[in-house]
């Protein structure tokens, strides 16, 4: 990094990320060593006869733990795609507005979790239902290991509840799906041409505006050969939504490429576990009872409403574990 002109383009973003990785590893370390320390004082003033020193040395122990599980965590991080932004691409089954109200209720849940952790939050493509919800939408969650945290999302997602559309207050069943892919730098090789490439503008139909309403600034473009589709209508300028159109189908076509080969060495292995979007991975029902539930990994949470208000930590932690046992 000290390098002459290594700074000149920003610098190697790889090396970035590690450097960044490197330091949240050192710094958990530290805490542990810290709160073992002033633990091992805190003994030795109880034993001494200090009354509350006990209780002290207690709560020291119980903050090296959460820093030692934390530290276990970030060991399960070890994928280098793990550091990149992730992009969280969110559709509605079939089911119309019910379903369209259900995918926006996720991107809600995903949106509260990355503000909750202070990630930086983009969201390049929300396309509204016709009466509720969304017909899609894509964001960028950039920060601390976003895609490592939000890799094991990817799949079907359900819900059963009351629903609110329904004037005979029956209960209904919604599925929506979620996929998620880390963005490649510039640098990485992604085999499209530009022959392959079929690029379309048309009218924003989110935010943003008069400007949105009278300009063909919004770009989708497909990769022909895979049938991949990207699309953009964030910015005002064609020229921006083409480059984010660009960056969001390279990261696909990415993904698409990590999926087939880790699908191929878990066949290699023998495994039986079930790899790649399209798989319902977890439930959210709100009646007769309240429960969510990965269906990978037996993870469950009684308050649903704390879930679908941002709180999949658990999900989140419980896949990694999950995902490394399985390997």
């Amino acid at each position: 990094m000290s390098e002459p002109g290594f700074w000149d383009d920003g610098g190697d973003q790889n090396l970035l990320r590690e450097r960044s990785a490197l330091n949240e590893r050192c710094d958990v370390d530290r805490k542990i060593g810290e709160a073992l320390d002033e633990a091992e004082a805190f003994l030795e003033l109880a034993a001494e006869g200090e009354a509350e020193a006990a209780q002290e040395a207690e709560q020291a122990l119980k903050l090296a733990k959460a820093s030692l599980d934390s530290f276990e965590l970030q060991l399960l991080l070890g994928d280098p795609d793990d550091a990149r932004p992730a992009l969280v691409d969110i559709h509605p089954g079939a089911g119309g507005t019910e379903s369209q109200d259900w995918a926006s209720m996720l991107l809600r849940m995903y949106l509260r979790w990355a503000e909750s952790g202070g990630y930086k939050i983009e969201v390049i493509d929300e396309t509204p239902g016709e009466e509720a919800g969304l017909k899609s939408a894509t964001i960028r969650i950039e920060g601390p290991h976003a895609f490592g945290y939000l890799k094991g999302e990817s799949g079907v997602h359900r819900l059963v509840r009351i629903s609110p559309y329904d004037a005979a207050s029956r209960r209904h069943t919604s599925f929506a799906s979620v996929a998620v892919a880390p963005e490649v730098d510039a640098d990485i090789e992604i085999d499209m041409e530009e022959k392959d490439l079929r690029i379309d503008t048309y009218r924003s139909s989110g935010a943003g505006g008069q400007h949105v309403n009278v300009t063909d600034s919004a770009v989708r473009i497909t990769h022909v050969p895979t049938g991949l589709v990207a699309q953009s209508q964030a910015e005002r300028s064609q020229h921006r939504n083409k480059a984010m159109a660009m960056t969001v189908l390279r990261a696909r076509l990415y993904e698409r490429e990590r999926q087939i080969r880790e699908a191929e060495r878990a066949e290699k292995q023998g495994e039986k576990k079930e790899i790649g979007f399209g798989s319902q991975i977890r439930s959210y029902v709100l009646h007769p009872y309240q429960m969510a539930k990965d269906h990978r990994t037996d993870v469950e949470r009684g308050n649903v409403s704390a879930v679908l208000d941002g709180d999949i930590q658990p999900f989140v932690e419980g896949y990694l574990k999950w995902q490394a046992g399985a390997e």
